[in-house]
């Protein structure tokens, strides 16, 4: 029967056959996924034989893996800002920057916001983990899809935060109402002319979460336009944004009329935040 060891050798082998970066971790978060162990555990259980059940269901993981599935997919969930979110193709997998964001958004708040919205949320990560934060926060999570709403109530049922969470399907703020201290966005902002660019995982992503336009930022544009209105006096925007596009988007920022527009850089020293305040 073969054991954890044999099965994580094969695996590797299979999937560096085509061609999946980190080929061993990919496989090691598969068998801990297919056997309910932590990663870690496997290491002193090497010599434990899996049967023929769970043999079948890596398998088919593997398969699913190698033609490009994004491994967030088959694992089902998301570890970010240590809490777990369902991640699947109904919205954009998060990514690493994003988190980065939402960890400085967590910590640098004062006072707390009372009321938040996370547009164009996806699964809801970003506003879910920084009103997670804030125990007397609300947060309203706005999305055009109706699909990754549903995620992203899914994700607020899991984290005990659907009582402060109301959700709205809207395009950017045609259907947001009310004043907000801070909204937060990670908007499409990947140029059309870049789709052949992409790794078969990302264009596993819903394009509706990933193009911004012919430019790349014209819905984020858009958004900068519509935001003072929906801010109240000194509330704050958030927002991510593509490579290249940081002057741009914080001209069009203090061109409508926001003070303290600030370009943070993500921990590879990519402008890639910005930050900005609706005068008092």
């Amino acid at each position: 029967m073969a054991t954890i060891l044999d099965t994580l050798k094969r695996g590797t082998e299979y999937l560096e056959k085509y061609q999946i970066q980190d080929a061993r971790l990919n496989m090691e978060l598969l068998i801990a996924h297919a056997v309910k162990l932590e990663r870690m555990q496997l290491y002193l259980d090497f010599d434990r034989p899996l049967n023929e059940e769970i043999l079948q269901t890596l398998r088919a993981l593997v398969k699913r893996r190698s033609r490009g599935e994004p491994l967030q997919h088959l694992l089902g969930s998301i570890e970010f800002c240590d809490l777990e979110f369902k991640t699947d193709a109904r919205a954009l997998i998060p990514r690493p920057e994003t988190e980065e964001l939402a960890e400085l958004l967590r910590t640098t708040q004062t006072p707390p916001p009372s009321r938040i919205l996370d547009m164009g949320c996806g699964s809801g990560v970003l506003g879910l983990s920084i009103a997670e934060a804030f125990e007397e926060s609300s947060l309203v999570l706005a999305d055009v899809s109706p699909e990754a709403l549903e995620l992203a109530s899914e994700n607020a049922a899991g984290l005990e935060l659907d009582n402060r969470v109301e959700l709205t399907e809207s395009d950017l703020f045609s259907a947001v109402s009310g004043h907000f201290d801070l909204i937060v966005a990670n908007l499409p902002y990947i140029p059309d002319s870049e789709k052949a660019e992409l790794s078969r995982e990302v264009k596993r992503d819903p394009a509706l979460a990933l193009y911004g336009g012919k430019v790349g930022t014209e819905i984020i544009e858009k958004f900068l336009g519509e935001a003072p209105t929906f801010l109240i006096p000194g509330g704050k925007i958030a927002l991510e944004f593509g490579i290249g596009q940081e002057k741009q988007l914080s001209d069009m920022a203090s061109d409508t009329g926001f003070q303290e527009v600030n370009i943070l850089k993500d921990l590879s020293g990519t402008d890639r935040f910005l930050l900005a305040t609706k005068p008092l």
